[in-house]
């Protein structure tokens, strides 16, 4: 086990010099409040939908059904979930659901338009990519705010594409994600109920895809959370953490995988000001991009919070390298953006 960063060797964690241990932690406590809440207010995000939205219930599938009768069925419920969002009144939700439902080519493996809503896209042919990526997103990311997550998918798609045709990209909208201002992101419980569904898909996925296919998994922010306690087994390659609080980890070394572990944080990107440490059940602790944590570091360019997957960026160029295969250890020194 790698020894804390954060704490000197054989001091108990949690006691500071002359300094009581329970008001060390309400300051930290205060500290990571603070430091997200502040980061909220000045890159406002949209709120989640509430939680009574009415929807059908997601489609039911035999173990056997094949790629395409997924696809149609959930299509159908998509559009079922618009209808009823529209006659109870939801016209928001109805026409964010509409817009997924007029993408032509949008193909779901598993879609629930209930309260928050999960969606799982896949972006290419699975049955004949040898290079996919998933994409795991962060806070207040569900189907109201899908299109933005989405757009970065697409954008990764098509510069895959661009360089290696067989690939794919799987948009993984598959977990209740915590709100930016709220206590579940400071703690790590939406994450171990994600990892449970997470962990099943990419099993799945190494079975369905070409022989020998390679599967990376990018993690976003609170979802470089979840995929740091996914067991990924031996059909995911790499791992690209970027925007991270902190993994919960104290190293790289710890997370349940045998993948490359990759980490990369944009120089505009405010998570850098939120204070990487772990009190309790609290935080998340050391910063993946920190060279004490062990993950091989990529360049991430200037971009904020929001731009990793934007097309013409530096992080990008990176992360498509990660999911084909041909990225370079890139030597980087992140810079903490000014508040």
């Amino acid at each position: 086990m790698t020894r804390r960063a954060d704490r000197p060797a054989g001091r108990p964690e949690g006691h500071g010099e002359g300094r009581p241990a329970g008001s060390r932690r309400e300051r930290l406590r205060r500290t990571l409040l603070a430091g997200l809440i502040a980061s909220a207010v000045v890159f406002p995000v949209s709120a989640a939908a509430s939680p009574d939205v009415p929807a059908p219930a997601p489609a039911a599938f035999a173990e056997h059904d094949s790629l395409p009768a997924r696809y149609t069925a959930n299509r159908a419920n998509l559009a079922e979930a618009a209808r009823m969002a529209q006659d109870a009144g939801r016209t928001g939700r109805a026409a964010k659901l509409r817009a997924m439902e007029a993408e032509g080519t949008a193909r779901f493996l598993a879609f629930d338009g209930r309260g928050q809503g999960r969606a799982i896209e896949v972006l290419g042919d699975l049955e004949t990519a040898d290079r996919i990526a998933v994409l795991v997103p962060g806070s207040d990311t569900g189907l109201d705010t899908y299109q933005r997550f989405r757009d970065g998918a697409v954008a990764l798609r098509q510069r895959l594409q661009a360089e290696h045709p067989r690939s794919a990209v799987v948009a993984w909208l598959g977990y209740d994600t915590p709100g930016t201002v709220s206590a579940t992101v400071l703690t790590a419980d939406r994450a171990d109920a994600a990892a449970t569904e997470l962990g099943p898909l990419l099993d799945r996925l190494g079975r369905v895809a070409a022989p020998g296919a390679r599967i990376s998994l990018l993690c976003h922010s609170y979802g470089s959370v979840v995929c740091a306690r996914t067991d990924t087994g031996p059909q995911v390659t790499d791992i690209a953490l970027f925007g991270s609080p902190g993994t919960g980890a104290s190293s790289a070394a710890e997370l349940p995988t045998g993948a490359q572990v990759w980490a990369g944080r944009g120089r505009g990107d405010w998570i850098g000001n939120v204070p990487h440490v772990r009190i309790g059940g609290i935080g998340f602790g050391t910063d993946p991009v920190d060279p004490a944590f062990g993950a091989r570091p990529f360049a991430a360019g200037s971009g904020g919070h929001s731009d990793y997957l934007k097309p013409g960026t530096t992080s990008l160029d990176s992360l498509t390298r990660i999911v084909i295969g041909t990225a370079q250890t890139t030597p980087i020194t992140p810079e903490v953006p000014h508040a």
